[in-house]
């Protein structure tokens, strides 16, 4: 497994925050290059156009860092893909690119808490929260310039039941608005097709929910949505809570009271502006969260939906999970140069004539 090391990037740095790059080696010029790595894929084949094609992208990309070609799995119906990730774990492996949309990533997820195992998003789909929150373009060439860069942060995780959550879970209308996004609209326009199906939702009727955070005593709301989140960002990149940050040791929860569509504009309207104050919104944070409605609702984990029920448990477990990230900041925001790692992997593999997309 690789071995994280501090180096003079983390001078001043906060005490205690949970990122590093690997240990460098001297190359035959003499200067400091980041060592190579061994690496595993799993791929979802139902989310991407042309595996073979991935392949050669991904491989060219690792070959001009000199990184040794990976190992690759593909899920299946039957194992969305963890199962393949601790096959890739038990294998040796240092690294493992996830390529699918958020319900693969949340599978491989669960093999790698708690290893010393990093997670790469090779993003694909329309979803990909946790790609949303790096700032990853669907470009599998800047996706392994982060990995190779090796910049490490360590994450919390977000723990329901026996399963795990990078970015967030909800329930109410976030659950609903990706139960009416059609996955042929998705596959034409995007993203936006969330905003479609959200559209179908907005007159639905508050849910009545009590809300308990630790040992506090219960807040009780009409809520549209509650969100209880690791990190900020939504599908599109929307950031919708600025201060969340993934590696605290605590979830932010978001509670959403929109009633009419003019309460749904300004909410709307001031997320878009970046405001500190949000009408209709209040934020709590808290290490365990215990949300009860009097109906049963549907309920998502990082934009997969997971079924209805009457009450969703969520706990956090502080600093579980390696990320690769394309700088390894302690800022709340984890896209921090995502963009110069775009254009630093396609430079490298140009320089030798490679082939990328």
């Amino acid at each position: 497994m690789f071995a994280p090391s501090v180096t003079s990037a983390s001078v001043g740095s906060p005490p205690g925050v949970g990122w590093c790059r690997l240990s460098a080696v001297n190359s035959p010029s003499g200067s400091e290059v980041p060592r190579a790595a061994r690496s595993a894929v799993v791929v979802n084949p139902a989310k991407v156009a042309d595996v073979s094609r991935l392949r050669r992208v991904v491989e060219k990309a690792l070959a001009a860092a000199g990184w040794p070609a990976p190992m690759w799995f593909e899920t299946t119906v039957a194992d969305p893909g963890a199962g393949q990730t601790r096959r890739a774990v038990e294998a040796g492996v240092e690294v493992v690119f996830v390529c699918g949309g958020d319900g693969t990533v949340m599978s491989c997820v669960s093999a790698l808490v708690g290893t010393d195992v990093a997670l790469a998003v090779l993003p694909q789909g329309t979803g990909n929260l946790l790609a949303a929150n790096l700032g990853l373009s669907t470009d599998p060439v800047e996706a392994v310039e982060v990995a190779v860069e090796q910049g490490r942060r360590r994450l919390d995780v977000g723990v329901v039941g026996d399963r795990y959550f990078t970015v967030m879970a909800g329930m109410g209308f976030d659950a609903q608005m990706l139960a009416a996004t059609s996955e042929a609209t998705k596959a034409r326009i995007g993203w936006p097709a969330y905003v479609i199906g959200a559209v179908r939702h907005l007159r639905d009727r508050p849910m009545r929910v009590s809300i308990r955070i630790d040992d506090r005593r219960p807040v009780r709301r009409r809520a549209r949505t509650v969100l209880v989140a690791n990190v900020g960002r939504l599908q599109g990149g929307v950031r919708l809570l600025p201060d969340a940050e993934p590696d605290d040791g605590y979830l932010d929860v978001a509670v959403l009271t929109p009633r009419t569509l003019r309460h749904w504009f300004s909410l709307g309207w001031a997320v878009l502006l970046r405001r500190r104050r949000v009408p209709r919104m209040e934020v709590f944070r808290g290490r365990h969260v215990e949300i009860t409605s009097r109906r049963p609702q549907p309920c998502e984990l990082d934009g997969d939906l997971i079924g209805r029920g009457r009450t969703l448990r969520v706990d956090v477990r502080p600093q579980a999970l390696w990320l690769c990230v394309p700088q390894p900041e302690a800022a709340p925001d984890l896209s921090v140069d995502a963009e110069a790692a775009r254009r630093r992997g396609r430079e490298r593999v140009d320089e030798l004539g490679e082939e990328r997309s």
